[in-house]
């Protein structure tokens, strides 16, 4: 951390100097966070915080002053947020900066944004895309009207890639019409119109009046609701190209995002033309880099992504060297570009469309995933492996797309499967009718004398079609329901046998109630050869 002498520098120089030097240094924020025992100034580098020096509590107010100063702020207000601009030379440097400051319960908090647009001028070509991505966004800009959003989260180089589209844009033939808030970079050629909601000058009502400023090309710095969506929308398919920014974190979510703004799907598939979503990984120090093996695990993400056997990577030196910060210099942008086609626009257009038919039809097309385009950034020893897993849910993105590809080879091998089950089956004979024999069980003929023989009651028919319908849950109706009729021939028939045997025990034949069994027979289940399995992923 770094010490001034405070009775000796002014504050003024304090804060001059701290801009220069984070300027100087690469960073993209200054931070002037309050504490108990003063302000504590941080600057972030390639992403990351670092302490640079505590403001003692006795100067805090006067540097928290001069800061709102700069930006035209109000310095009697303390108590709510407010925004504002520096713009101006700080020593030999020309910096455009952004400030907003913020109440907090130690004090008031104030964050600067510098504002580096060396590479927005320098053009798309030197932005890091990929050689098919760069193809991609090419064929986008071409196309007369429609809506390119490039999406991603605060601070990933949103507007460095929308500003690099529009300086390619940029010709004395187009008029181009800016509607931001606020005005990141001023760009000769171009009609900018700051936003300002205190008296009603949102982007909704800017851009019902651009529309009759007959623009070729129009700039809308961010989409925030649903009417500035519609509006932006309904104004590319009426002529206009549309470049826009909006924070989802892939293709995929802003097409869901643009859905739940209520865009109604006919214009929404009329309309995209393409989605340019990035995050922003470490570059690799080129000096100091440290070549190792690969681990297990990066081996399986490799070969399940890129379908490649990777030995080995290059990994940061954590101690760095005197031209980097811990083994990393500079940021590179990770993209994933998606170019809508036909199919996409049918797709879109369906109201009963799953979102996982979305899925497969966004990850199956022409485009290079976020995640494929880091590891192929890796692979180029631009960035390493560490950085991409900690800007990209590694797990669960490469698992959607291998999800994809293996559901795609199991509808190839379903398919297959059933043609060879079908073809087996035509020759294999359809298998017997089961059958179902019933035996009823004859009453035994009793000689009960040697000159009368008593017929056998036939309780086949009785069984067999009068079985009677129990309609009551009672014992009695149950029992009744139950018991056979039995006639005057068979009553007077067990007289005269309990008469011819009254010093023997009777023999008790149940033949009053002669109960049919059920016995089914199954024929054997003939033989039907098993068709052969192919492939059983």
């Amino acid at each position: 951390m770094v010490t001034f002498d405070y009775k000796k520098t002014p504050i003024t120089q304090i804060a001059d100097y701290i801009i220069m030097y984070s300027a100087k240094s690469g960073a993209s924020d200054i931070h002037f966070d309050p504490r108990e025992n003063g302000l504590m100034v941080r600057i972030r580098v390639d992403g990351d915080l670092q302490d640079y020096t505590l403001i003692p509590e006795e100067y805090e107010r006067n540097l928290t002053t001069r800061l709102k100063l700069l930006a035209n702020m109000n310095i009697t207000e303390s108590r709510l947020p407010q925004d504002g601009a520096i713009k101006g030379k700080f020593g030999n440097l020309d910096l455009d900066m952004r400030v907003s400051c913020l109440p907090t319960n130690e004090g008031e908090k104030i964050v600067i944004r510098i504002l580096d647009y060396t590479r927005s001028l320098q053009g798309i070509d030197h932005l890091g895309f990929s050689e098919e991505n760069l193809k991609r966004i090419k064929r986008m800009i071409q196309v007369p009207n429609g809506i390119i959003l490039v999406t991603g989260a605060t601070g990933t180089g949103k507007s460095t890639t929308t500003y690099s589209i529009l300086q390619e844009l940029n010709k004395t033939e187009t008029n181009i019409i800016t509607v931001e808030d606020p005005i990141e970079m001023n760009i000769e050629g171009m009609n900018q119109v700051q936003v300002n909601s205190e008296i009603g000058l949102d982007f909704a009502t800017v851009l019902r009046s651009i529309l009759r400023q007959d623009p070729n090309i129009i700039l809308i710095g961010e989409i925030r609701d649903s009417e500035t969506a519609k509006i932006a929308v309904r104004a590319s398919i009426t002529g206009h190209l549309v470049l826009s920014t909006i924070h989802t974190n892939n293709s995929l979510s802003t097409i869901e995002r643009l859905l739940d703004m209520d865009v109604e799907r006919y214009l929404l598939s009329s309309a995209m033309t393409g989605i340019i979503s990035q995050r922003l990984a470490k570059t690799l120090c080129p000096k100091c880099k440290v070549k190792r093996e690969t681990t297990p695990y990066e081996k399986k993400i490799f070969k399940k992504v890129l379908n490649l056997d990777v030995d080995s990577l290059y990994d940061a030196n954590k101690k760095g060297c005197s031209e980097c910060h811990k083994g990393y210099k500079g940021r590179i942008a990770v993209q994933e570009v998606l170019e809508i086609d036909d199919e996409m626009r049918d797709a879109l257009n369906d109201e009963n469309l799953e979102k996982d038919d979305l899925r497969r039809l966004v990850y199956t097309s022409n485009v290079t995933t976020l995640l494929q385009d880091g590891l192929h950034k890796v692979l180029n020893e631009q960035t390493t492996f560490e950085e991409i897993y900690r800007i990209i849910d590694i797990d669960s993105d490469s698992n959607e797309i291998y999800s994809i590809e293996q559901k795609n080879d199991n509808n190839n091998t379903e398919n297959t499967q059933k043609d060879t089950v079908q073809e087996t089956t035509q020759t294999v004979p359809p298998p017997a009718k089961e059958e179902t024999i019933i035996q009823v069980p004859t009453v035994p003929k009793q000689n009960l004398n040697p000159n009368q023989q008593t017929p056998t009651p036939n309780y086949t028919n009785q069984v067999q079609n009068e079985q009677p319908a129990i309609m009551s849950s009672s014992p009695i109706a149950k029992e009744t329901a139950s018991t056979p009729v039995i006639t005057s021939s068979v009553k007077s028939a067990l007289s005269m046998m309990q008469q011819s045997n009254k010093n023997n025990q009777p023999q008790i034949i149940n033949q009053t109630n002669p109960q049919p069994q059920q016995i089914t027979q199954q024929p054997p289940t003939p033989t039907v050869p098993q068709p052969q399995i192919i492939n059983n992923t």
